[in-house]
């Protein structure tokens, strides 16, 4: 079993930056690969990002490359998302999960994740 929590959502102005934590406990992280979701008032969840269990390979939305980054430090059995460049339509409540599966088409779909954590507001103002 493997527990997830967010952390470093806020409120922002559009342009600005925002770092999104989520600490893992459970399981053997490495194993994971980790995805980064969100999900706006009104609207479906949506894939933003995701990262190999060994941090060799990262896989983005067009709606976010180039602005967002996601990191991990599997010593610290932690996932980052780097955002940058901000707009109002990127507020939503975002989400990390993990999951063992292991080809990265399969990354995109919140389905075949195992876990998730509670989530993390980020607004960003206009």
């Amino acid at each position: 079993q493997v527990q997830l929590v967010e952390s470093g959502g806020g409120l922002v102005q559009a342009g600005g930056s925002l770092r999104l934590s989520c600490a893992a406990s459970g399981g053997t992280f490495s194993s994971y690969a980790m995805g980064w979701f969100r999900q706006a008032p009104g609207k479906e969840r949506e894939f933003v990002a995701a990262i190999r269990g060994s941090g060799g390979s990262t896989y983005y939305a067009d709606s976010v490359k180039g602005r967002f980054t996601i990191s991990r430090d599997n010593a610290k059995n932690m996932v980052y998302l780097q955002m940058n460049s901000l707009k109002p339509e990127n507020t939503a409540v975002y989400y990390c999960a993990a999951t063992l599966k292991e080809l990265a088409w399969l990354f995109r779909n919140g389905y075949n994740y195992d876990y998730w954590g509670q989530g993390a507001q980020v607004t960003v103002s206009s």
